[in-house]
Order: C-alpha cells, then sequence, then structure tokens
C-alpha cells in the first residue's frame, strides 16, 4: 500500500483528526464502543515497530489526552493495543493504535481482556489453578 492509496492517509487532514504533534487522533470508522479512536502517525509507517521515539511519545500524548476527554463522559476503563501484522488482525497497512473505552457490564466476563484474541488462551485464571 502506498501513501497515494493508504485510507489513514487521506485522513490526516479530515475535520476529525486531533493533532498531537507527530501523530493525530480520529474516531474509530467501526467502533468496538462507544468513543473508540485511533491514534495513526503522520508519515505513513507500516506498523508500531517502524515509529520512531518521536512518534511513540506523541502516541503517548494522545492516548492521555483522549483517555481524559473519554474520562470526563463518564469512561472508567481502557484497551490499548495495536495490530501489527495480517496474521495479527492488521487490516490497514498503516501503523494505529485503538483506544478502546470500557464499562463495567459491557461483557459478561472482561478477565483477560486483550488476551481473547486467541479465545481459548483468554482465561489464564483457570490454568493458574
Amino acid at each position: 500500500m502506498s501513501r497515494d492509496t493508504c485510507r489513514f492517509c487521506a485522513l490526516r487532514d479530515s475535520d476529525e483528526a486531533i493533532h498531537f504533534g507527530t501523530v493525530y487522533a480520529i474516531p474509530d470508522a467501526y467502533p468496538v464502543a462507544e468513543g473508540h479512536h485511533l491514534i495513526i502517525p503522520v508519515r505513513h509507517r507500516t506498523d508500531v515497530f517502524d515509529l520512531s521515539p518521536q512518534e511513540m511519545l506523541d502516541t503517548q500524548e494522545a492516548l492521555h489526552a483522549i483517555r481524559d476527554q473519554l474520562g470526563a463522559d463518564g469512561w472508567t476503563a481502557f484497551n490499548v493495543g495495536w495490530n501489527a501484522g495480517v496474521a495479527a488482525g492488521q487490516t490497514v497497512g498503516h501503523a494505529h493504535c485503538h483506544l478502546i473505552p470500557r464499562r463495567p457490564g459491557d461483557v459478561a466476563d472482561p478477565v483477560g481482556g486483550i488476551r481473547g484474541v486467541i479465545p481459548n488462551r483468554r482465561s489464564y485464571l483457570s490454568a493458574a489453578g
């Protein structure tokens, strides 16, 4: 995928984009929960491992700012994560971090959190016995 055909590169100057130095945040087009945001580097980078130290710092700043904004709306917990590579579920070849707000009761059993990407490995509590 080139910068010319990348849907995230096309969004960096949209009205929804909130810029934080070398990255910007936008609401996810297919949100898992209300308030789900993506933090995306301005430069076209393949995945999290291609980011510069400054892009990582700016991502952290954006995560905190968006979390604080969502916290004012009553969100109290969050999943934060990157998909790096097709086998990990990355569907857009431009690095992006997910910030997904969570509330008590939004799923029956949240134990294991992001470990749920491999459902039979989500719960480690029964294995700890």
